[in-house]
């Protein structure tokens, strides 16, 4: 069993940044982050593996990246230029795959997770 712990959700102006973290209690390998807005169903975001291979969405490429700590089993995903539509409750989940391809993120499901965190919200406002 694995336990994921997310932080450093917030409020902030479009255009803004921040960053958030994913504690795991163990050894991890592929890690990603979704994110579900009200009323929509949970879609990924970013996807990163041991070897820091990354997938991340259309939807974010450019303004989004995701990398890790493996010393401290921490996934972060940093988050600049956020705009309104990215407003949602953000997850972090240990994905049932071993390795991550540029493809990963625009096919993942949720029932490629294996372990999910509680989440933690970002709020963009206008």
């Amino acid at each position: 069993q694995v336990q994921l712990q997310e932080s450093g959700g917030g409020s902030v102006q479009s255009g803004g940044s921040l960053k958030l973290s994913c504690a795991a209690s163990g050894d991890t390998r592929c890690m990603a982050w979704f994110r579900q807005a009200p009323g929509r169903g949970r879609e990924g975001v970013a996807a990163i593996d041991i070897d820091d291979s990354t997938s991340v969405a259309d939807s974010v490429k450019g303004r989004f990246t995701i990398s890790r700590d493996n010393t401290k089993n921490t996934v972060y995903l940093q988050m600049n230029n956020l705009k309104p539509e990215d407003t949602a409750m953000y997850y972090c989940a240990m994905l049932k795959t071993a390795f991550v391809t540029p493809h990963t993120v625009p096919t993942m499901k949720e029932s490629d997770a294996a372990y999910w965190g509680q989440g933690t919200q970002v709020t963009v406002s206008s």
